[in-house]
């Protein structure tokens, strides 16, 4: 048989306020456990919620970016349930009216092809603490310095139909969130993370099948192992005459397996109703459009952008946009070197193969995108070579200054002379009679031993350019 599956994802951004949703405590990452959790958070006898205006400002603004309606007036819930980092025992969020409606993004494929996904909803909540098992040996430790930690819930409509879906759907909304500057996006930080709805049904039916709920999946990789496993195992159980058991499932990515946490509950068994210590929120129409005109350039407008202005192909165009800091960098430097096309290579290439192999952020680039610059401009005018560069970009990569620094200190200077190199190429047709022979004689894949005794002769810097064409007029003459 033939099936399909059918995703939905709950995204939880975490909102770069400075302070809880409902309280003064520090959402600062890193302090020591249970140094950031006042009465408040803890849900003491007599204390009062009041809601932090900036983490409603920075929901609206999200619903502006996505064009989604915009809940003139929402309401807190209490979803009770009991937990141990879940001190209050409910977790106070939005359930029937959010602030954030309905909207949509559009996702691009591997193919080219676009594809809009539905947002059903995004709310605000607080988020819960944090349950630590590796230290205690048979116990558990709580830190409750998360909770209270204002979030987004971006919940999705279940428009996704395979693994690539899914995942671009996921960077999409990273992409947003982090260009909005409502989000860090830090993955490994917990501040970007999202659960996966996950059913499987034959292929032309209309109907869903039972869904099962993966839970905090903070990495893109891990989505896409995480759906592919749960994938395999629903349909092994469906081919082998079983039936799917709506559960929330852990995927275990050490072993890269999914297994049951819970029987999945509805909404009925958090028995929701509306907070009585926090007033409904009102937003007019004004309070909106006077977010909505602080939002800075999109992901997608900026593609656009980068595509007319410095004429890049879509496929660099998004991968140079995917990030507000790659994009920031890439036309801090194209601008500087004048030059999008040599920008957009270089910055592509061999600064992000540098990233990606020391798993950096390019916040975290230990050069600069003006100093990155100033090693293009090199490679532009005819200072350095495409080679040599590289190893000058390694030795700014590991703090030795800048490239004029470094071509100075180390000689790599490239040979430009014509006269210099004139008598270089002389040299190598004496010295190699036969090669010239057999390269007179139609072997023309002789040229690059030709160029490679030339480039050995002087550690590489001869302008190639130079000693290509000087060689084709020695070797017709």
């Amino acid at each position: 048989m033939q099936w399909e599956v059918v995703i939905g994802l709950e995204i939880h951004a975490q909102l770069a306020t400075k302070s809880k949703i409902f309280s003064g405590s520090s959402t600062a990452f890193g302090a020591e456990p249970n140094t950031q959790a006042n009465e408040v958070d803890l849900g003491m006898p007599g204390v009062l919620p009041v809601m932090n205006k900036q983490a409603l400002n920075m929901a609206i603004k999200f619903g502006t970016a996505i064009n989604a309606e915009i809940g003139k007036r929402s309401v807190f819930d209490r979803k009770n349930y009991f937990y141990p980092d879940l001190p209050k025992g409910y977790q106070t969020t939005q359930l029937a009216l959010p602030i954030v409606g309905l909207g949509a993004v559009d996702i691009e494929l591997k193919d080219g092809t676009t594809k809009t996904i539905g947002v059903t909803r995004a709310h605000l909540e607080e988020d819960a603490g944090k349950s630590l098992h590796e230290d205690f040996h048979g116990s558990t430790g709580i830190d409750l310095n998360r909770a209270g930690t204002p979030l987004i819930e971006i919940v999705s409509e279940p428009d996704m139909r395979s693994t690539e879906e899914a995942v671009a759907y996921m960077r999409k909304i990273h992409s947003i969130v982090t260009y909005i500057g409502i989000c860090d996006g830090n993955m490994q930080e917990g501040s970007f993370r999202c659960d996966a709805n996950v059913s499987i049904r034959p292929k032309g039916q209309e109907e869903f099948g039972t869904r099962a709920e993966l839970k905090n999946i903070n990495s893109f990789r891990f989505v896409e192992r995480a759906i592919n496993v749960e994938i395999e195992r629903q349909i092994d159980i469906l081919e082998s005459g079983g039936e799917v058991v709506q559960e929330t499932r852990l995927y275990d990515s050490n072993k890269n397996e999914t297994r049951s946490m819970r029987s999945k509950e509805d909404a009925m068994d958090y028995r929701y109703f509306p907070d009585p210590d926090l007033l409904p929120i009102v937003v007019t129409d004004d309070d909106i459009e006077a977010i909505r005109a602080t939002l800075p350039e999109l992901p997608d407008a900026k593609k656009a952008r980068f595509i007319d202005e410095y004429k890049l192909n879509a496929e660099d165009a998004g991968n140079l946009t995917a990030s507000v800091e790659l994009a920031n960098y890439f036309e801090t430097v194209a601008k500087e070197v004048a030059d999008s096309k040599l920008a957009a290579n270089w910055v592509m290439g061999e600064l992000t193969a540098r990233l990606n192999k020391e798993n950096r952020d390019i916040k975290a680039s230990p050069v600069s995108a003006e100093q990155f610059a100033g090693l293009l401009v090199r490679i532009k005018d005819n200072t350095i070579s495409g080679k040599i560069a590289k190893e000058v970009f390694d030795a700014m990569w590991n703090n030795a200054g800048d490239a004029d620094s470094i071509i100075e200190s180390k000689g790599l200077k490239q040979i430009t002379d014509t006269g210099a190199l004139e008598a270089m190429v002389d040299k190598v047709i004496a010295d190699n009679p036969n090669q010239v022979e057999q390269f007179k004689a139609g072997k023309e894949k002789l040229m690059g031993f030709f160029v490679g005794q030339i480039m050995k002769e002087t550690q590489g810097k001869a302008n190639p350019g130079q000693i290509n064409q000087l060689l084709k007029k020695k070797l017709s003459e």
